[in-house]
């Protein structure tokens, strides 16, 4: 005989934090145990909305998931009630008021991208960090979803009353549903006032100043069509606070107003970038007076292959150094820079050499403990601190013709 299932309490009354049930089965939910009431104000994940948590007597209820067939699995963490026990159920108000403000606002906020944007809700998801709706479309222009942000505000702020009922199967197809129904008999439907009128079986306002606050985090593609990511209520409100902490501390270093922050930010992007240009020209003019005299040693002793060590060198000024010096067209540069803990090496030959950097430099790393390889025009690498790379070079240098 199969089990009863639960009468919804939270489909009449989504206030109800409270409640008193009796427990009709012990069931297991993907291998957690669960309890199942022959009555409950706790909500199961279902719809894109999370499942509330809470406690049932002195149990903790750790999630609510209903089953395919339609039975509302109670998982606790601790001992099961007894069967035919009578027990106090218990919600957690913050978080099931979270929700609600959450999924009245995915409504408010699906409307009002159809309404203005002409995208179609596809899906819903209602997460514990962020909440997403995904679109029919594959393009989304900015200015159309802050207007849409600004008509749910609006409509918030018209403390709109919010309706869930049982409509007649006459009344139902009366109504301007702005999406069809998923089932086919017992349609729950949500109605925001009169902007918006949904089928739907979760929690919601029953006010849209409930709702607080909607706006939109982000958008981005997913699968080639559109994401909009968005809070509500307090949770959009701790973003706003969030961010505009930021904002302020910003603005004490910036020395400003936190009206004139992206006006310090530009401000100091150009002048970073005028460094990097003048860093620049500085680098290429050091690189030049190194290479000028490693190559002048390199050919008073008429070799072709130009082994150094640059102190306290960056990377980049290493391959500076290697790009004047290859520009001779035979030589090879077999530079190091001490820095960072470390020894940056690098191989590099001129486009009338045939000496093979990468053999050259992984059988130098082998020899120096450290790693390093690449093509036979050019390879860099990374040895320990402290070695002699003029030494490990000539070592392991086969020069190329004199």
């Amino acid at each position: 005989m199969a089990t009863p299932r639960s009468s919804p309490l939270y489909h009449d009354d989504a206030k109800l934090f409270s409640f008193r049930g009796v427990v009709i089965a012990h069931e297991t939910h993907a291998g957690r145990p669960s309890v199942l009431l022959d009555r409950t104000a706790f909500y199961p994940e279902s719809g894109g909305q999370m499942a509330d948590r809470g406690r049932l007597d002195e149990a903790a209820v750790v999630d609510v998931q209903v089953d395919d067939e339609g039975r509302i699995h109670h998982v606790l963490e601790g001992p099961l009630p007894a069967i035919g026990a009578e027990v106090s159920g218990s919600i957690d108000k913050p978080r099931r008021l979270i929700h609600m403000a959450q999924h009245t606002g995915q409504h408010m906020l699906s409307r009002a991208l159809a309404d203005v944007a002409r995208a179609e809700t596809v899906s819903s998801r209602l997460g514990e960090s962020a909440c997403t709706i995904d679109l029919d479309v594959a393009a989304l222009d900015e200015r159309a979803v802050a207007e849409a942000e600004a008509l749910v505000n609006a409509v918030i702020d018209d403390d709109a009353p919010i309706r869930a009922f049982f409509p007649s199967e006459d009344e139902l197809r009366a109504l301007p549903l702005r999406r069809q129904p998923k089932v086919h008999e017992n349609v729950r439907v949500v109605a925001i006032g009169d902007f918006d009128v949904s089928p739907c079986g979760g929690t919601h306002c029953t006010n849209t100043a409930q709702v607080g606050f909607v706006r939109i985090d982000g958008l981005e593609r997913y699968k080639g069509k559109m994401r909009v990511t968005f809070s509500a209520g307090v949770r959009a409100r701790t973003k706003l606070s969030r961010e505009a902490d930021v904002v302020r501390a910003l603005a004490r270093d910036l020395t400003c107003g936190p009206d004139d922050v992206p006006a310090g930010i530009e401000k100091l992007r150009r002048e970073l970038d005028e460094a990097r240009q003048a860093l620049g020209r500085v680098r290429g003019r050091v690189a030049g007076a190194i290479a000028e005299a490693l190559v002048k040693e390199t050919r008073a002793r008429g070799e072709r292959a130009v082994i150094g060590v640059i102190d306290d060198a960056s990377l980049d000024l290493v391959r500076a150094v290697a790009g004047r010096i290859t520009a001779e067209g035979d030589l090879v540069a077999l530079l190091a820079g001490e820095a960072d803990g470390g020894t940056i090496v690098l191989a590099a030959r001129g486009p009338s050499s045939d000496f093979d950097c990468g053999a050259f430099l992984k059988r130098a790393a082998i020899a120096a403990g450290g790693r390093g390889g690449g093509r036979p025009e050019r390879a860099e690498g990374r040895l320990p601190a402290g070695i002699d790379w003029k030494a490990i070079a000539a070592a392991t240098l086969v020069t190329p013709g004199r």
